[in-house]
């Protein structure tokens, strides 16, 4: 097996994840709810990923760091944290289901999708900056692209946002693990969110909600948090107004493992070996008849999407799979990503690396899909 679907959860993952999730299933009790022993180191396995993680995000307070089930539940407390009341929302033309369709469930909530051309930063803090109105309490924002790899201007639209009196929340799916995001330089950005299964190679289950500069928080679930037994509303401090009921300790230490594995390989590193295979990619696909590939060297980050002229995406991704190929084919859960790049009839299909991908597996993938192309 070649697995190149790293953009839907990372596989393998390191050695020492493994090793962390085993030992905290025969050694962790309940985190916050008892004083013995198996509780306690439950505890601080926690509060130790809660504190790395804030460290690798330039969180100055490690209580700000929510664990959640994985990107999606964090987005859902960050969009009905700051829409709970109602309002405006704009959100950029590449954003995942997980952002467009609590929108669009919500009452009382209005929002613009705002669809640019791919790998134009211009364009896009443009066109999001025109689209905020007088009600517009939010700009709602993915780092990279989940189809194309295209990486938004979110600095800019950061500052722009704190010219507006209005706030950012970051999708950092895609990102968080390669790109350096420092949320001491984001100084209006509410939310920023992420899961813990991807390229900071976690276990699947959890996520992350990093709560920056604001006082709008709302929780989505309540209930027991160990914490202020006696009374029967929600604690309002962080983070057990967002963490109520047992967390996934066993996924938690595997996090710890993974944010340690990136933090010593670096992410400058992991950066640079991913996109050096981007590159060997895209150049090969570029002989091959029938195919484009969406890339822009400047602006992307992460996973590179094709098109085949002879077969639905989905149909060669199954070809490829047949072959022992791992990728995803269709709309990736984004359809206004797709919609954006005129490419919403077959979709693409989706490569994506990890530290764990060489330079031998790309060139296996071209040979095969040269050998599918020209057969088709």
């Amino acid at each position: 097996m070649i697995y190149f679907d790293n953009a839907a959860t990372s596989l393998p993952k390191p050695q020492t994840v493994y090793k962390a999730v085993e030992a905290a299933m025969l050694t962790c009790g309940n985190p916050g709810r008892s004083g013995h022993k198996a509780s306690l180191h439950a505890g601080r396995i926690v509060y130790d990923c809660r504190e790395s993680i804030a460290d690798l995000f330039g969180l100055p307070e490690p209580e700000r760091v929510i664990f959640t089930q994985n990107a999606t539940h964090a987005l859902n407390i960050a969009i009905k944290s700051q829409l709970h009341d109602g309002g405006h929302a704009v959100i950029s033309g590449y954003e995942h289901n997980s952002v467009a369709r609590p929108l669009q469930m919500m009452k009382n909530v209005t929002f613009t999708v705002v669809h640019t051309p791919l790998f134009d930063c211009d364009k896009a803090f443009e066109e999001i900056a025109a689209a905020v109105k007088p009600d517009t309490k939010c700009i709602i924002s993915t780092h990279v692209s989940n189809v194309f790899g295209f990486i938004l201007p979110l600095e800019r639209l950061d500052r722009f946002c704190g010219q507006k009196g209005i706030k950012l929340i970051i999708d950092a799916s895609q990102s968080a693990g390669i790109l350096p995001i420092d949320i001491k330089t984001l100084p209006n950005t509410s939310f920023i969110c992420m899961p813990g299964h991807k390229a900071l190679y976690g276990p699947q289950g959890t996520g992350i909600l990093l709560c920056g500069n604001t006082d709008s928080i709302t929780s989505i679930m309540e209930g027991g948090t160990g914490s202020e037994s006696s009374n029967l509303n929600q604690p309002d401090m962080l983070p057990d107004m967002l963490e109520s009921g047992t967390l996934n300790v066993c996924g938690i230490a595997g996090l710890l493992a993974g944010v340690k594995y990136v933090s010593e390989k670096g992410l400058r590193n992991i950066y640079e070996n991913e996109e050096s295979l981007c590159q060997r990619l895209v150049s090969g696909l570029y002989h091959i008849d029938g195919l484009k590939a969406f890339y822009d060297k400047k602006h992307h980050c992460g996973p590179v999407s094709i098109v085949s002229t002879k077969m639905p995406s989905e149909e060669l991704c199954f070809l490829l799979g047949e072959k022992g190929f791992c990728l995803r084919g269709g709309l990736h859960c984004s359809p206004l990503a797709h919609i954006s790049a005129g490419t919403q009839k077959e979709g693409t299909a989706r490569i994506s690396f990890s530290v764990f991908s060489t330079e031998k597996e790309v060139d296996s993938f071209l040979e095969e899909i040269r050998k599918l192309q020209k057969e088709a």
